[in-house]
């Protein structure tokens, strides 16, 4: 879905008293924007959800499923198996890891199309069962803290910092779809990282950027990003 539609019709769900789908923290940095602060309220599956839904007066109906499977998941194959079931990332909010178990939530709308048809993570054989959404009233997500020189916000440059690799290895990661920002699958390289961002590259795990901590003495940043644990 064009980015640009899908911010109109998200203001406008809200201009008309109604809520949004879930939004990443891209899209809502773009949405809010665009509102004054009176003009909404922020719905959170749970307390530092990365996705959230924006609303007026009704809190939007959302379900939280489990993901049953023998064998271990990560979070980059159940992410690529809800992307090939041709839904956006509109539809479906966190997915955590907690405990040996895998969960997302969904919206109402698209919930048992995603309960029917997710059977496959990857090559394993899985099963999907609604779970009541205070399973997670616990949950509180693990990160480790990591401070990074780099010479830029650039994406490529700070990805290749943090896997201790070069730039060019970077864009062959983003030609195979393993590079995704705020739950989109991106082939920019030279996008500049804003604070809040979510990232994740295939095989190296799930991240956040904070945002700058200081300035060296010579003009490069250090920066701060949360590794999901």
């Amino acid at each position: 879905m064009n980015n640009n539609y899908s911010i109109k019709k998200n203001i406008d769900k809200i201009k008309n008293g109604g809520y949004t789908d879930f939004l990443n923290p891209g899209s809502f940095r773009e949405i809010s924007y665009r509102l004054k602060k009176d003009e909404y309220k922020i719905y959170k599956p749970y307390g530092d959800a990365d996705k959230i839904i924006l609303y007026t007066d009704n809190i939007p109906k959302i379900r939280l499923f489990e993901i049953i499977s023998y064998y271990p998941l990560s979070h980059s194959e159940i992410l690529g198996s809800l992307f090939g079931l041709n839904i956006t990332d509109e539809v479906f909010g966190d997915i955590i890891i907690w405990d040996n178990k895998y969960y997302f939530f969904t919206v109402d709308k698209i919930s048992n199309f995603i309960k029917d048809n997710l059977v496959m993570i990857g090559n394993k054989s899985v099963k999907v069962k609604e779970v009541d959404l205070n399973t997670l009233d616990n949950y509180k997500k693990n990160y480790e803290e990591m401070e990074l020189i780099v010479s830029s916000l650039r994406l490529d440059t700070v990805l290749s910092r943090i896997i201790g690799t070069n730039r060019d290895k970077i864009k062959i990661k983003m030609k195979n779809k393993e590079i995704v920002v705020n739950y989109k699958i991106i082939n920019n390289n030279s996008y500049n990282l804003h604070e809040g961002d979510v990232f994740s590259i295939r095989r190296y795990g799930k991240y956040k950027y904070i945002g700058i901590v200081k300035m060296t003495k010579k003009d490069n940043y250090i920066i701060k990003i949360l590794r999901y644990i």
